[in-house]
Protein backbone atom coordinates (compact mmCIF):
# COMPACT_ATOMS: atom_id res chain seq x y z
CA UNK A 1 0.00 0.00 0.00
CA UNK A 2 1.30 3.60 -0.84
CA UNK A 3 1.93 6.12 2.12
CA UNK A 4 0.81 9.33 0.98
CA UNK A 5 3.57 11.49 2.04
CA UNK A 6 2.01 14.82 1.86
CA UNK A 7 -1.35 13.55 3.98
CA UNK A 8 -2.10 17.51 4.11
CA UNK A 9 -1.74 18.60 0.96
CA UNK A 10 -4.69 20.78 -0.17
CA UNK A 11 -6.05 20.19 3.49
CA UNK A 12 -7.71 23.15 5.64
CA UNK A 13 -6.46 23.54 8.85
CA UNK A 14 -8.04 25.94 12.08
CA UNK A 15 -4.95 27.08 14.61
CA UNK A 16 -6.33 29.19 17.43
CA UNK A 17 -4.07 31.61 19.41
CA UNK A 18 -2.19 31.98 15.93
CA UNK A 19 -1.05 35.17 16.49
CA UNK A 20 2.40 34.68 18.05
CA UNK A 21 4.14 32.14 19.26
CA UNK A 22 3.95 28.29 18.76
CA UNK A 23 0.51 29.20 17.25
CA UNK A 24 2.12 30.97 14.65
CA UNK A 25 5.18 28.66 13.96
CA UNK A 26 2.49 25.75 13.62
CA UNK A 27 0.79 27.92 10.79
CA UNK A 28 3.86 28.16 9.08
CA UNK A 29 4.88 24.20 9.16
CA UNK A 30 1.83 23.61 8.53
CA UNK A 31 1.31 25.58 4.73
CA UNK A 32 5.01 24.13 4.39
CA UNK A 33 3.18 20.98 4.49
CA UNK A 34 0.59 21.84 2.18
CA UNK A 35 -2.29 23.10 4.39
CA UNK A 36 -4.51 25.77 3.69
CA UNK A 37 -4.66 27.74 7.26
CA UNK A 38 -7.31 29.68 8.92
CA UNK A 39 -5.85 31.51 11.71
CA UNK A 40 -7.76 32.23 14.99
CA UNK A 41 -7.34 35.09 17.83
CA UNK A 42 -7.69 38.37 19.44
CA UNK A 43 -5.74 40.12 17.53
CA UNK A 44 -6.52 41.26 14.17
CA UNK A 45 -3.16 43.41 13.10
CA UNK A 46 -0.97 40.67 14.40
CA UNK A 47 -3.16 37.60 12.64
CA UNK A 48 -2.75 39.67 9.41
CA UNK A 49 1.55 40.35 9.93
CA UNK A 50 1.66 36.70 10.79
CA UNK A 51 -1.07 35.71 7.55
CA UNK A 52 1.16 38.16 5.44
CA UNK A 53 4.12 36.34 6.35
CA UNK A 54 2.85 33.31 4.60
CA UNK A 55 2.78 32.73 0.77
CA UNK A 56 -0.09 34.16 -1.19
CA UNK A 57 -3.39 32.58 -0.77
CA UNK A 58 -2.41 30.27 1.63
CA UNK A 59 -3.93 31.22 4.35
CA UNK A 60 -6.93 33.27 5.93
CA UNK A 61 -7.39 35.26 9.21
CA UNK A 62 -9.61 35.62 11.90
CA UNK A 63 -10.48 37.94 14.85
CA UNK A 64 -12.18 35.55 17.44
CA UNK A 65 -12.62 34.73 21.42
CA UNK A 66 -12.50 31.11 21.83
CA UNK A 67 -14.98 31.56 24.77
CA UNK A 68 -17.36 33.22 22.83
CA UNK A 69 -19.80 30.52 21.11
CA UNK A 70 -21.46 32.42 18.91
CA UNK A 71 -18.13 33.72 17.34
CA UNK A 72 -16.03 30.91 17.06
CA UNK A 73 -19.66 29.12 15.39
CA UNK A 74 -19.75 32.70 12.85
CA UNK A 75 -16.02 31.78 12.67
CA UNK A 76 -16.37 28.32 11.64
CA UNK A 77 -18.90 29.22 8.95
CA UNK A 78 -16.84 31.53 7.08
CA UNK A 79 -13.89 29.20 7.37
CA UNK A 80 -15.90 26.69 5.47
CA UNK A 81 -17.23 29.00 3.25
CA UNK A 82 -14.27 30.32 2.07
CA UNK A 83 -11.65 27.47 2.58
CA UNK A 84 -13.89 24.68 2.86
CA UNK A 85 -14.78 22.03 5.80
CA UNK A 86 -11.18 21.70 7.89
CA UNK A 87 -9.73 18.09 8.12
CA UNK A 88 -7.60 19.53 11.27
CA UNK A 89 -7.78 21.74 13.97
CA UNK A 90 -5.34 22.68 16.55
CA UNK A 91 -6.37 23.92 19.80
CA UNK A 92 -3.58 26.10 20.38
CA UNK A 93 -5.72 29.67 22.50
CA UNK A 94 -4.00 29.57 26.22
CA UNK A 95 -3.44 32.44 28.57
CA UNK A 96 -1.83 31.79 32.10
CA UNK A 97 -1.04 33.90 35.12
CA UNK A 98 0.73 33.29 38.41
CA UNK A 99 1.13 34.32 42.24
CA UNK A 100 -0.53 33.05 45.37
CA UNK A 101 -3.89 31.80 44.79
CA UNK A 102 -5.38 34.17 47.76
CA UNK A 103 -4.27 37.00 46.42
CA UNK A 104 -4.91 35.94 42.64
CA UNK A 105 -7.57 38.17 41.19
CA UNK A 106 -10.57 35.87 40.89
CA UNK A 107 -11.56 37.72 37.61
CA UNK A 108 -7.97 36.58 35.61
CA UNK A 109 -8.26 33.28 37.77
CA UNK A 110 -11.28 32.55 36.16
CA UNK A 111 -10.37 34.15 32.66
CA UNK A 112 -7.23 31.32 32.46
CA UNK A 113 -9.85 28.54 32.95
CA UNK A 114 -12.23 29.83 30.69
CA UNK A 115 -9.59 30.41 27.88
CA UNK A 116 -7.87 27.17 27.78
CA UNK A 117 -9.89 24.69 29.32
CA UNK A 118 -13.39 26.59 28.23
CA UNK A 119 -12.10 27.75 24.94
CA UNK A 120 -10.70 24.20 24.37
CA UNK A 121 -14.29 22.73 24.58
CA UNK A 122 -15.76 25.78 22.50
CA UNK A 123 -13.28 25.90 19.46
CA UNK A 124 -14.17 21.46 19.48
CA UNK A 125 -17.98 22.20 19.59
CA UNK A 126 -17.48 24.78 16.68
CA UNK A 127 -15.32 22.47 14.74
CA UNK A 128 -16.58 18.58 15.12
CA UNK A 129 -19.28 18.94 12.23
CA UNK A 130 -16.87 20.04 10.02
CA UNK A 131 -14.48 17.50 11.47
CA UNK A 132 -17.14 14.57 11.31
CA UNK A 133 -17.39 15.61 7.50
CA UNK A 134 -14.04 15.34 6.73
CA UNK A 135 -13.11 12.43 9.08
CA UNK A 136 -10.57 14.94 10.76
CA UNK A 137 -8.25 15.53 13.48
CA UNK A 138 -8.58 17.44 16.84
CA UNK A 139 -4.97 17.96 18.00
CA UNK A 140 -5.31 19.59 21.56
CA UNK A 141 -2.38 21.58 22.98
CA UNK A 142 -1.96 20.34 26.60
CA UNK A 143 1.00 20.60 29.10
CA UNK A 144 3.48 19.10 31.39
CA UNK A 145 1.27 20.99 34.40
CA UNK A 146 -1.52 18.46 32.87
CA UNK A 147 -0.10 15.45 34.90
CA UNK A 148 1.80 17.54 37.38
CA UNK A 149 0.65 20.65 39.42
CA UNK A 150 2.90 23.35 40.38
CA UNK A 151 2.44 25.87 42.79
CA UNK A 152 1.75 29.37 42.19
CA UNK A 153 0.29 28.41 38.82
CA UNK A 154 -2.98 26.86 40.18
CA UNK A 155 -5.33 28.31 36.88
CA UNK A 156 -2.72 27.02 34.64
CA UNK A 157 -2.78 23.67 35.72
CA UNK A 158 -6.05 22.95 36.80
CA UNK A 159 -7.40 23.73 32.98
CA UNK A 160 -4.21 22.00 31.41
CA UNK A 161 -5.40 18.94 33.80
CA UNK A 162 -9.01 19.80 32.65
CA UNK A 163 -8.24 19.77 28.38
CA UNK A 164 -6.16 16.63 28.77
CA UNK A 165 -9.33 15.26 30.63
CA UNK A 166 -11.48 16.20 28.04
CA UNK A 167 -9.31 15.44 24.74
CA UNK A 168 -9.69 11.97 26.03
CA UNK A 169 -13.51 12.02 26.89
CA UNK A 170 -13.99 13.10 23.50
CA UNK A 171 -11.49 11.06 21.45
CA UNK A 172 -13.67 8.54 23.00
CA UNK A 173 -17.01 9.71 22.00
CA UNK A 174 -16.02 10.25 18.41
CA UNK A 175 -14.26 7.55 17.55
CA UNK A 176 -16.86 5.46 15.96
CA UNK A 177 -17.07 8.71 13.37
CA UNK A 178 -13.40 8.38 12.30
CA UNK A 179 -12.31 11.73 13.93
CA UNK A 180 -8.88 11.52 15.63
CA UNK A 181 -7.99 13.36 18.69
CA UNK A 182 -4.40 13.85 19.76
CA UNK A 183 -2.89 15.56 22.51
CA UNK A 184 0.48 17.55 22.59
CA UNK A 185 1.93 17.20 26.04
CA UNK A 186 4.60 20.32 26.04
CA UNK A 187 7.58 21.84 28.26
CA UNK A 188 8.57 25.29 28.47
CA UNK A 189 8.75 26.59 25.10
CA UNK A 190 10.10 30.07 23.94
CA UNK A 191 7.00 32.25 23.53
CA UNK A 192 5.86 36.24 25.16
CA UNK A 193 3.97 34.32 27.81
CA UNK A 194 7.44 31.40 28.86
CA UNK A 195 9.82 35.07 28.77
CA UNK A 196 7.25 37.33 30.63
CA UNK A 197 7.04 34.55 33.23
CA UNK A 198 10.69 34.57 33.82
CA UNK A 199 10.48 37.82 34.55
CA UNK A 200 8.85 37.05 38.19
CA UNK A 201 10.93 35.76 40.54
CA UNK A 202 9.68 33.10 42.19
CA UNK A 203 8.20 31.74 39.01
CA UNK A 204 12.08 31.95 37.44
CA UNK A 205 13.06 30.53 41.31
CA UNK A 206 10.17 27.83 40.63
CA UNK A 207 11.68 26.36 36.85
CA UNK A 208 14.92 26.84 38.16
CA UNK A 209 14.20 23.88 40.89
CA UNK A 210 13.16 21.68 38.41
CA UNK A 211 15.69 18.37 37.00
CA UNK A 212 18.68 20.13 34.24
CA UNK A 213 16.31 18.67 31.37
CA UNK A 214 12.69 20.02 32.50
CA UNK A 215 14.21 23.28 32.69
CA UNK A 216 15.13 23.45 28.97
CA UNK A 217 13.13 25.71 27.05
CA UNK A 218 12.85 24.87 23.52
CA UNK A 219 11.98 27.05 20.12
CA UNK A 220 8.72 27.52 19.33
CA UNK A 221 9.46 26.04 15.41
CA UNK A 222 11.11 22.66 16.57
CA UNK A 223 7.93 22.40 19.13
CA UNK A 224 5.88 23.45 15.84
CA UNK A 225 7.69 20.82 13.86
CA UNK A 226 6.67 18.30 16.04
CA UNK A 227 3.03 18.94 16.53
CA UNK A 228 2.73 19.09 12.89
CA UNK A 229 3.99 15.91 12.27
CA UNK A 230 1.57 14.48 15.03
CA UNK A 231 -0.99 15.83 13.17
CA UNK A 232 0.06 14.09 9.92
CA UNK A 233 0.08 10.99 11.56
CA UNK A 234 -2.97 11.11 13.58
CA UNK A 235 -1.21 10.40 17.03
CA UNK A 236 -2.96 10.11 19.77
CA UNK A 237 -0.71 11.61 21.88
CA UNK A 238 2.81 14.14 21.12
CA UNK A 239 5.41 14.41 23.52
CA UNK A 240 7.79 17.54 23.50
CA UNK A 241 10.50 16.62 24.57
CA UNK A 242 9.79 13.07 24.02
CA UNK A 243 11.49 12.02 27.57
CA UNK A 244 8.24 13.45 28.95
CA UNK A 245 6.45 10.64 27.81
CA UNK A 246 7.79 8.71 31.08
CA UNK A 247 6.45 11.05 33.29
CA UNK A 248 3.20 9.14 32.49
CA UNK A 249 4.47 6.65 34.46
CA UNK A 250 5.54 8.31 37.69
CA UNK A 251 3.06 11.13 37.38
CA UNK A 252 1.13 9.78 41.14
CA UNK A 253 4.44 10.49 42.80
CA UNK A 254 4.49 13.57 41.11
CA UNK A 255 2.16 15.75 43.81
CA UNK A 256 4.04 14.08 46.77
CA UNK A 257 7.44 15.65 45.58
CA UNK A 258 6.37 19.21 44.67
CA UNK A 259 4.67 19.21 47.95
CA UNK A 260 7.78 18.22 49.89
CA UNK A 261 10.17 20.98 47.44
CA UNK A 262 7.43 23.65 48.02
CA UNK A 263 7.67 23.34 52.01
CA UNK A 264 11.02 23.77 51.48
CA UNK A 265 11.97 26.37 49.31
CA UNK A 266 8.87 28.95 49.51
CA UNK A 267 9.51 30.22 52.38
CA UNK A 268 12.80 30.85 51.43
CA UNK A 269 11.57 32.53 48.40
CA UNK A 270 9.06 34.33 50.22
CA UNK A 271 11.75 35.82 52.40
CA UNK A 272 13.84 36.95 49.22
CA UNK A 273 11.07 38.76 47.76
CA UNK A 274 6.93 38.71 48.63
CA UNK A 275 4.90 36.68 46.33
CA UNK A 276 2.17 38.67 44.66
CA UNK A 277 0.19 37.96 41.67
CA UNK A 278 1.51 38.65 38.10
CA UNK A 279 -1.56 38.90 36.04
CA UNK A 280 -2.29 37.34 32.67
CA UNK A 281 1.41 36.52 31.22
CA UNK A 282 2.75 37.67 27.67
CA UNK A 283 1.72 40.18 24.90
CA UNK A 284 -0.68 37.59 24.12
CA UNK A 285 -2.41 37.34 27.51
CA UNK A 286 -2.30 41.55 27.92
CA UNK A 287 -3.96 41.53 24.07
CA UNK A 288 -6.48 38.91 26.00
CA UNK A 289 -7.32 41.46 29.00
CA UNK A 290 -7.37 44.71 26.86
CA UNK A 291 -10.17 43.08 24.70
CA UNK A 292 -12.10 41.58 27.32
CA UNK A 293 -12.07 44.87 28.81
CA UNK A 294 -13.23 46.30 25.79
CA UNK A 295 -10.39 48.29 24.24
CA UNK A 296 -8.65 48.11 21.10
CA UNK A 297 -6.38 44.76 20.87
CA UNK A 298 -2.59 45.23 20.86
Amino acid sequence: MQVDRKPLNGRVAVVTGAARGLGAAMAEVLVERGARVALLGREERTLARVRDALPTGASACWEADVTDDRGMHRAASEIRARLGPPSVVVANAGVAEGGPFLESDPAVWRRVVEVNLIGSAVTARAFLPDLITTRGYLLQVASLASMGAAPMMSAYCASKAGVESFAHALRAEVAHRQVGVGIAYINWTDTDMVRDADEHMVLRELRGHMPAPARKVFPAPYVARRLVAAVERRGASVYVPRWLRSTQLVRAAMPPVVTWLSRRELPRLAAAEPFSATGLLGAGGLADQTATDGGPPA
